[in-house]
């Protein structure tokens, strides 16, 4: 069991460091943006690195709605033998155009899971961080 839980609860409310733990290990998850009065939401490759959260990416529709919008959420979760977990990033988003973040962010190594070129990099700084993690079981009987 990656937390213990209080009072026999399911759910464990989880501290902003437990978050992080949770995030340094992910590599994969879902941003969403929001522009022109629309939301989209797509998987994505990213690394956390000193709290904030690095996408690799391709020109095109979550880059612009960045651009243009720049308050996205991230959400990564993952399901374990009898545990769940899920963290959701609020904040602000960025593309990197400076040469020395672009080469931090080349240097964080993010790992694809397309064989697609992505040359283009994005910064979450998060506002909000909250996570949840589940011990995962039947639903109880009525009483």
């Amino acid at each position: 069991m990656l937390f213990e839980h209080d009072d026999d609860n399911p759910v464990r409310i989880l501290t902003e460091d437990e978050s992080w733990f949770l995030l340094d290990d992910t590599r994969y998850g879902r941003l969403v943006t929001y522009a022109a009065g629309e939301l989209d939401v797509v998987p994505i490759n990213v690394k956390a690195v000193k709290r904030r959260l690095l996408i690799r990416t391709t020109p095109g529709t979550k880059l612009i709605e960045v651009v243009i919008g720049g308050k996205v959420a991230f959400e990564a979760d993952a399901i374990l033998s009898g545990e769940a977990w899920s963290v959701v990033v609020k904040g602000n988003a960025r593309v990197l155009e400076h040469a020395g973040e672009i080469e931090a962010a080349e240097a964080a190594g993010i790992e694809s899971w397309l064989p697609t070129q992505k040359n283009f990099y994005i910064e979450i700084t998060p506002e909000h961080v909250e996570g949840r993690h589940f011990e995962l079981g039947p639903e109880p009987e009525d009483l």
